[in-house]
């Protein structure tokens, strides 16, 4: 029996509230990298275990650093004088029935083809070093996928919370990252790193947008041609901007820190197109939330989904599902203007049986709760129902986490 709880929010939506911040760490983020390339080996794992034994082992790859490296930019094309260091870590199964699983080998070469699929300057081999701390599984995790039954049971006590729909301004800041970063733009403007940041904030119905977008040196011939490419760029950034969003007035920065006569050391240049090649590093967790942005006028879960296994560890799978959930409520059901629902496993208890499942609903005016209280509930029933084609899809990477 499934523990259901439906609830009316007496609040204005989000876009009728007078103020909204929203973030997006865009793919060269250091952050956005630690959890793209974990969750990449989580993937690699789950086949992995599927192709040998028909069945995902026990692992948890969630915790990464990516220490900055040293270089030397100039105009025309810098340097790096130190590589960059990822470091892997928590639990992995190394060995089923005597078979050794290679993990150590599959963390390396996941990362390398990761990064040549998505930094165009990044030699894994030339510009990175590895340390994998992957360990053994405990025993009391790894006994939970030896137990029977059609759902395995949640190997944590987590709670998450999604939302449906995305705001306008969560749209575009998500849309302009990823229109940034598509391969379209980057043969326009190869100057542009994939070292992306975009902070929106809404007030009212004026918006401004920031944008920190590392640019790569060997593109720059001197100061002059950074700030007029610069504006080459912004020009991009504002039309594409004004064709997703209607607003009464937008306003638009790029790299804020710069500043003209300092040379290279007055403006934002990288020589790999991400900033962890010589300043910032990063971490799993610290990046956006599983449906892409970093919403700071909403409730979110604090748990790192990226590689997380996701068969039983409910900070992923709640994680995932409780947007998943919520956006179906919102398509599926009329006469809801904004949806959140809430899930929270106890450890032991299988995935599908959540201890709850809050739902909390802003309502068209005039309509009751109990007009729509059964067919979200049908929606709820539907999606642990069908829990397992859910994370098929998230073992083989059909669904994205960053």
């Amino acid at each position: 029996m499934v523990n259901i709880m439906i609830d009316e929010l007496k609040q204005l939506p989000l876009m009728q509230q007078r103020m909204e911040i929203c973030e997006r760490k865009g793919t060269g983020h250091p952050d956005t990298i630690c959890d793209s390339v974990m969750n990449q080996i989580s993937i690699a794992l789950s086949k992995t275990y599927m192709d040998k034994f028909g069945f995902i082992m026990h692992h948890n790859v969630d915790k990464s650093l990516l220490a900055a490296g040293e270089t030397v930019t100039k105009f025309g094309g810098g340097e790096m004088i130190k590589p960059m260091l990822m470091v892997f870590g928590d639990r992995a199964t190394f060995e089923v029935g005597g078979v050794e699983i290679p993990v150590n080998e599959i963390t390396i070469n996941t990362t390398k083809k990761w990064f040549r699929d998505n930094m165009r300057f990044v030699d894994p081999e030339e510009h990175l070093n590895y340390q994998i701390e992957l360990k053994r599984g405990s025993q009391a995790l790894m006994d939970i996928f030896e137990r029977k039954g059609k759902f395995l049971g949640a190997n944590d006590t987590s709670a998450a919370v999604g939302f449906a729909p995305m705001s306008d301004t969560e749209k575009i800041v998500f849309e302009t990252e990823r229109f940034l970063n598509s391969k379209d733009f980057k043969k326009s403007f190869p100057e542009s790193g994939e070292d992306i940041k975009i902070m929106g904030l809404r007030q009212e119905k004026n918006l401004k947008i920031t944008v920190a977008m590392a640019f790569v040196d060997q593109f720059i011939d001197s100061e002059e041609d950074y700030f007029r490419k610069k504006d080459e760029v912004s020009e991009e950034i504002k039309q594409f901007i004004n064709s997703k969003i209607n607003m009464d007035k937008i306003d638009l920065t790029i790299n804020a820190l710069d500043m003209r006569s300092r040379g290279v050391d007055g403006i934002y240049l990288t020589v790999l197109g991400t900033s962890a090649d010589g300043a910032d590093c990063g971490q799993v967790g610290r990046g956006n939330r599983v449906n892409g942005i970093i919403p700071l006028n909403r409730p979110t879960s604090s748990e790192a989904a990226a590689g997380k296994n996701p068969v039983s560890h409910v900070g992923k799978i709640y994680n995932i599902l409780s947007y998943r959930i919520a956006n179906n409520i919102y398509q599926k059901v009329s006469g809801l203007k904004e949806v959140y629902v809430w899930l929270l496993s106890q450890i032991g208890k299988p995935i599908n049986e959540p201890m709850i499942t809050s739902v909390q609903v802003i309502l068209e005016p005039r309509l009751s709760l109990g007009v729509v209280s059964k067919d979200i509930e049908e929606v709820i029933n539907s999606e642990l129902e069908n829990l397992n084609k859910f994370v098929n899809d998230l073992a083989y990477g059909r669904i994205p986490v960053c």
